[in-house]
């Protein structure tokens, strides 16, 4: 069954944006062009309008398979569509990063792949230390005054730098941050200690990546069984931030057990838990969904149907709490207890 989704603001700007995009890594990757167009398809069809990609993705690939969509369903004014730079494309030195030379090509690029004028949400992919803040947030702006990008954001960035890029946004010229799309679930809330106030106060909208915990959430995995088979973590047990040595814990396997309960209790899937779990965090704009077939799809557009009582999410805010670092963190929250 779906559910018609929520519509949310993009950050502080006007543009609506559903409460759960469509993400898009598994293109070309896990999903063919079938697969990929009827995911697209179903997503509209649930009542969708947020698609995210990236160029490094299957090097460009979903990109390419997104813009065939696009020419097929004549579909581009009903989207909202954001892409990414800042990983390798090339062999070339100058073929990655965020300096001016790379993000020109590489938008040039993307927006011939995806066959669009304009690309909605443009977003800086992760940090770079060898290019200063103030050329990538000019460049950007140069992409925005020329029309070929409406919004700019940022991915995978720390608490100084964001609020750095935040403060340099409002120079005259350069582009203005609306979102931050960053890493988060009930098993990775650590953008809690810095990032998500700083977006609260700052009105950036929030893009949480890897919802489910690279599949961790949805069950498919067990305490005493090393991942087999075709899942990601079967195919690579020691695959990124999901890696199996990394989040095997009893934190983690708590947190799973919360979740199951609470999906018995209100009659949902535990993905779906999740997902509703973090898309009810403030700040947040719009939740990333990764699936690879349209039956992964449908369940995870289901969380739109799952409200959880003030209890539920209580608990699952207190099984998953990763504490605080000692210093500052403890430090501050300890001596400004009278004060909160």
């Amino acid at each position: 069954m779906l559910f018609d989704m929520e519509l949310r603001p993009l950050g502080k700007t006007g543009v609506a944006v559903s409460a759960y995009a469509l993400g898009t890594m598994t293109f070309g990757a896990e999903a063919d062009d079938a697969a990929s167009h009827a995911m697209l398809d179903r997503y509209l069809e649930a009542g969708g309008n947020f698609v995210d990609t990236a160029d490094v993705y299957s090097h460009g690939a979903s990109e390419e398979i997104i813009g065939r969509w696009l020419d097929r369903s004549g579909r581009r004014d009903e989207i909202v569509l954001a892409t990414k730079a800042r990983f390798r494309m090339g062999d070339g030195p100058n073929d990655h990063g965020l300096s001016r030379l790379h993000l020109r090509q590489a938008c040039e690029a993307s927006l011939t792949r995806l066959g669009v004028e304009a690309i909605d949400l443009y977003q800086a992919h992760c940090w770079d230390p060898a290019t200063p803040l103030e050329e990538t947030l000019a460049a950007f702006g140069e992409l925005v005054a020329e029309g070929k990008v409406r919004y700019f954001g940022v991915s995978n960035f720390t608490g100084w730098q964001l609020q750095r890029a935040a403060l340099l946004g409002e120079r005259p010229g350069n582009a203005e941050v609306v979102t931050l799309q960053p890493q988060y679930s009930l098993l990775s809330r650590e953008i809690e200690w810095e990032l998500v106030p700083l977006c609260l106060a700052e009105g950036i909208g929030m893009l949480p990546w890897s919802p489910l915990g690279g599949g961790w959430l949805t069950g498919k995995y067990t305490r005493d069984e090393r991942p087999m088979g075709a899942t990601r973590l079967g195919e690579d047990p020691d695959r990124g931030q999901e890696a199996w040595g990394r989040r095997n814990t009893e934190r983690t396997w708590a947190v799973i057990d919360a979740v199951s309960q609470i999906a018995d209790a209100v009659g949902a899937s535990m993905a779906q838990v999740a997902l509703a779990w973090v898309t009810g965090r403030p700040g947040v704009s719009s939740t990333i969904l990764g699936t690879r077939t349209v039956e992964q799809l449908d369940d995870n557009i289901g969380a739109a149907g799952v409200e959880l009582d003030a209890e539920q999410v209580a608990r699952l805010d207190e099984v998953s709490d990763p504490g605080l670092p000692a210093y500052p963190y403890g430090f501050i929250e300890e001596e400004s207890a009278e004060r909160a």
